[in-house]
């Protein structure tokens, strides 16, 4: 089935990263509009696809995690500023009748983003 997926996982706890922000864009030009926000459950996957088969379409998109409330949220101590505060990932989507699953492993300090299945 075609669209849009994410799911978020806490490498420091080694747990899927719940109630992480998450917004999507789409991008045009020099432009960025703004799609959606929604919110990881706690499997740390949304409720509902990003885009479903029939919001998905060719182009440009950037999906932003807001991973540095969810830290502080776990008591992780952080400096001030946060070395991550939010994670944009920027990608294309070329067959909007694939299935495109945008996962991110997390630390306070890194990431991993790749295309899932």
């Amino acid at each position: 089935m075609a669209g849009l997926t994410t799911h978020v996982l806490d490498l420091t706890h080694g747990t899927p990263a719940d109630h992480v922000e998450i917004d999507l864009y789409t991008i045009k030009g020099k432009n960025k509009e703004h799609i959606k926000t929604d919110t990881t459950n706690l499997d740390g996957r949304l409720d509902t696809p990003l885009l479903t088969e029939l919001e998905i379409h060719q182009g440009e998109f950037e999906i932003v995690f807001h991973i540095g409330s969810y830290f502080k949220r776990k008591g992780v101590e952080l400096e001030e500023p946060n070395f991550l505060h939010a994670v944009p990932v920027r990608f294309g989507i070329s067959k909007p009748d694939s299935h495109y699953h945008v996962p991110l492993l997390v630390s306070p300090w890194g990431y991993q983003v790749y295309r899932g299945s």
